[in-house]
């Protein structure tokens, strides 16, 4: 990002309230904090000792600013829905079902996740061969399964299609971009799907907390499946418990690993409800306009 890019992201921050400087670190120092990290996947404690700050610091500002950014364009986003694999140990005759496109036998977990890095709804159980929107389907046709508050939505990677309340990359543009080296958004589509992948990548790190706090999730079980299934949700309310009590845990900064589950995976979405499609799909193309146009004149001068 150029400087004039950069200026004119912290105005709009603080003139829409949305950050304010403080005794100890400014405004600009907090957004810099933010793109450091995010540009270049570095750890909290390696930003901290860049700018002679604790790491505790460099997490508490991390999460203000984006929680800013994410004010900006997308107000009404409650978190982020994401699928992780946990290693399965099912009778043989069955194995084939719980086969993970990586070979494993697994069971394929699906989980919305908050901005503060809690589990807000985990469906545990489900073959590690069984197609992310069908999970996400089972989640919300059950009777106590999942709910999204009218008027708000979820991020989701393309595999779980865009519906009621999820919003999905656009197919067939690129994803992965990074706007801070020479390979910037050409197009509307393009800066939103780079910036729903900053936002999704930011919360999907959870599930490397997750592992990484539970070894049991990593290893291979020698439980009943059933007993499998109820120590992923029990690790899941624990982490919970341990974000509500201490949010800077440190095992936080360790991580950021990239999932399976952020591969875009090109299968359409099956049996999707057209009407909704429409609705959520329209819904994105007005946030991707207005980030566009923002951005484009955020960098007017640079052209």
């Amino acid at each position: 990002m150029r400087p004039i890019a950069f200026f004119n992201l912290c105005d709009i921050l603080t003139r829409n309230n949305l950050l304010q400087s403080t005794r100890a670190v400014s405004v600009r120092e907090q957004v810099i904090i933010f793109l450091y990290i995010i540009g270049h996947n570095v750890r909290f404690r390696v930003i901290g000792s860049r700018y002679y700050r604790s790491t505790e610091t460099i997490h508490r500002y991390f999460k203000i600013v984006l929680r800013a950014i994410l004010k900006l364009y997308f107000k009404d986003c409650v978190g982020a829905l994401d699928g992780t694999h946990v290693h399965a140990s099912v009778p043989l005759s069955i194995q084939g079902r719980f086969r993970s496109r990586k070979g494993g036998t697994t069971q394929n977990v699906l989980a919305a996740i908050t901005f503060d890095l809690k589990f807000s709804y985990v469906l545990a159980g489900w073959e590690g061969s069984a197609h992310d929107s069908r999970i996400l389907t089972d989640a919300l046709t059950r009777p106590r399964g999942f709910k999204i508050p009218e008027g708000k939505y979820y991020l989701a990677d393309a595999g779980y299609g865009i519906r009621n309340g999820i919003i999905s990359p656009y197919r067939g543009v690129r994803y992965h971009l990074k706007e801070f080296n020479d390979h910037r958004p050409e197009n509307a589509k393009e800066l939103f799907n780079l910036r729903h992948s900053s936002v999704r990548t930011t919360v999907e790190r959870v599930f490397g907390i997750l592992k990484k706090r539970f070894r049991v999730l990593d290893a291979e079980p020698f439980w009943d499946f059933q007993t499998q299934v109820d120590i992923v949700l029990a690790c899941c309310i624990i982490h919970n418990h341990i974000m509500g009590v201490d949010p800077n845990d440190l095992i936080n900064e360790e991580l950021y690993e990239e999932d399976e589950s952020n591969l875009i995976i090109s299968t359409l979405t099956q049996r999707e409800e057209r009407e909704e499609a429409r609705e959520w799909a329209a819904k994105r193309d007005e946030i991707a306009q207005a980030m566009w146009t923002d951005y484009m004149v955020r960098n007017i001068n640079l052209f």
